[in-house]
């Protein structure tokens, strides 16, 4: 299964979405001018390598955004003759077969275009994402779910909340491309904080009826994200702050703390 699109009608810029594993979601984009196509992380070589052959693509990059086994265990078996990986700095040469490392503020050429790569740690200390400006897109991989966001495996609720912010303020119209199918659930934690969210309502009708059709959830747009994620909201929101059990005195970083120890922990 997979599903194709394009930034606007004029682009060359496509976006093969490529469900794998359990719950994960690969991602080739191609530039049809060029022929140059990238495979953004790597969960299942032998579900890109189907989808290239079906596509007639040519893998040229693969971007990993982290370095957890579900995002770069197809890297080796990938990396062919010309491709090239790029990746965050981490140690121990924890991203497979890496090329060329990239952080907060470089840029990258793909087809022609410029992707900015943005460092947005916390779920691991080097997770990246990459925004393409012009196509109003962005690939987050664990950082940002729809209607969630990742564990905090390696960073410190600072630096998540940094980090979370720094995707915030991304326009609205920016297309979103998370790694996990885990809307359905993270929606009934977000129930549970902000149940007085009319629009955060609305949305949960739209991902039963999605989820029972079998149809993905992802991708979104950060303007829903931004009205209806818990975690984009906890220093907009009264009601998510109050039932977390924040205090008058908490920073809004002691606030994310709260919400994603509440996510952690909730049995919904």
């Amino acid at each position: 299964m997979s599903t194709a699109t394009t930034g606007d009608s004029s682009s060359s810029f496509s976006v093969a979405q490529i469900p794998c594993l359990d719950d994960n979601y690969g991602y080739l984009i191609h530039d049809e001018t060029t022929g140059d196509t990238a495979a953004i992380d790597t969960p299942s070589a032998d579900a890109y390598k189907s989808e290239l052959k079906k596509r007639g693509w040519k893998l040229t990059h693969i971007l990993n955004t982290h370095h957890h086994w579900d995002h770069t265990g197809g890297n080796i078996e990938l990396k062919a003759d010309g491709v090239q990986v790029y990746g965050p700095s981490e140690p121990n040469g924890k991203i497979p077969g890496i090329d060329e490392t990239v952080g907060d503020g470089a840029t990258l050429t793909f087809g022609g275009r410029t992707a900015n790569v943005i460092d947005v740690g916390g779920h691991t200390m080097g997770h990246i994402a990459y925004h393409f400006p012009e196509e109003k897109t962005v690939f987050v991989g664990d950082s940002l779910f729809a209607l969630g966001c990742g564990r905090m495996f390696e960073g410190t609720p600072a630096q998540f909340w940094t980090s979370l912010k720094k995707l915030r303020n991304l326009p609205d119209d920016t297309t979103v491309y998370c790694a996990h199918e885990y809307t359905a659930a993270n929606a009934k934690f977000a129930k549970s904080v902000e149940p007085g969210n009319a629009e955060l309502m609305s949305r949960i009708d739209e991902i039963v009826a999605k989820r029972s059709r079998g149809e993905p959830t992802v991708p979104s747009m950060m303007g829903v994200e931004k009205s209806t994620n818990p975690f984009l909201r906890i220093d907009i929101s009264e009601e998510i702050r109050r039932n977390v059990g924040a205090t008058a005195n908490d920073s809004d970083v002691d606030v994310f703390a709260k919400v994603r120890r509440a996510k952690d922990t909730f049995r919904g």
